[in-house]
């Protein structure tokens, strides 16, 4: 049900959400290390899997887990996407001042022009045929998201854009965390595995943020200051979250700055490459 407005707005926002995607393989290199030196066992399949927490989106993450066969990490995965998601306010602010001056952040763009009805449904479907004729992995991803968007923005199948937003929505994540959690003994749950899980789950965002913003500063300098590289650190696909802090870091140096519509150009963008990059890993496994 997402609003995809600012990005077509901002067909930019694209290298903003893909660069932010940067953090699930430095997790993913970062688990095969860690089994590397002996500290954990994780096998190729089972760093694709926790690599995804890096992109924010926790069922993604635990679709791409049972797609690899690695449900022994589902629990682990699971709670430590889902907590990050939940986390981003407080894990993005210092990474996003660290890297970006007063004078950056404080950077004001200019107002998104206005999107068709035509564009906005246009949008969903050209994205579907051109992600899934590529790379064809990425088919029950992309094309669930998109079929959400095209509810929305149709117009005309109210009934079931207000069901799926709201009862169906809640229905399915109550099946999720139930069947995860019944998963989750404390055999399972309670090993060093889990608090490896937890680190690189960190690492993924913490990269992923980084990232969004050093691109954003590099798309700063080539536009001669027009873009704010706070909307960098948007890229992080926890929608709205990550808009939300870009628009609150950037309040705190002018409090006329208004970044959240441009933030959501890379939060979304940023959805659509996290379902890439898993579709991405079901193709060098050879799932479909």
């Amino acid at each position: 049900m997402t609003d995809f407005g600012p990005l077509i707005a901002n067909p930019k926002s694209f290298l903003l959400g893909a660069a932010a995607q940067f953090g699930i393989f430095a997790a993913y290199f970062g688990a095969l290390f860690t089994s590397a030196m002996g500290w954990a066992d994780f096998s190729d399949k089972a760093a694709a899997a926790i690599s995804i927490i890096g992109g924010a989106d926790g069922p993604t993450s635990i679709f791409l887990a049972g797609k690899l066969g690695q449900t022994k990490y589902l629990g682990p995965i699971a709670v430590a996407a889902y907590s990050y998601m939940a986390l981003v306010p407080l894990i993005q602010p210092p990474i996003m001042k660290l890297f970006t001056t007063k004078k950056e952040r404080a950077i004001k763009m200019e107002q998104l022009r206005p999107v068709s009805k035509l564009e906005r449904v246009l949008f969903p479907i050209v994205v579907t045929i051109v992600v899934c004729l590529i790379l064809p992995t990425t088919a029950p991803l992309v094309g669930m998201l998109m079929l959400g968007n095209l509810f929305r923005e149709s117009g005309v199948v109210r009934q079931l854009t207000e069901t799926a937003s709201n009862a169906l929505m809640y229905i399915v994540v109550i099946l999720l965390g139930t069947s995860v959690g019944a998963t989750t003994s404390a055999k399972a749950f309670l090993n060093w595995d889990t608090i490896f899980i937890v680190i690189l789950g960190l690492v993924a965002f913490a990269f992923g943020t980084l990232a969004g913003v050093l691109f954003g500063k590099l798309m700063c300098a080539l536009t001669k200051g027009k873009v704010n590289p706070l909307i960098g650190s948007a890229g992080v696909s926890a929608v709205p979250m990550a808009a939300r802090v870009s628009q609150k870091v950037g309040a705190e140096e002018d409090p006329t700055n208004f970044l959240l519509m441009h933030a959501m150009g890379p939060n979304v963008a940023g959805v659509i490459g996290t379902a890439v990059a898993a579709g991405t890993f079901m193709a060098i496994f050879g799932v479909m």
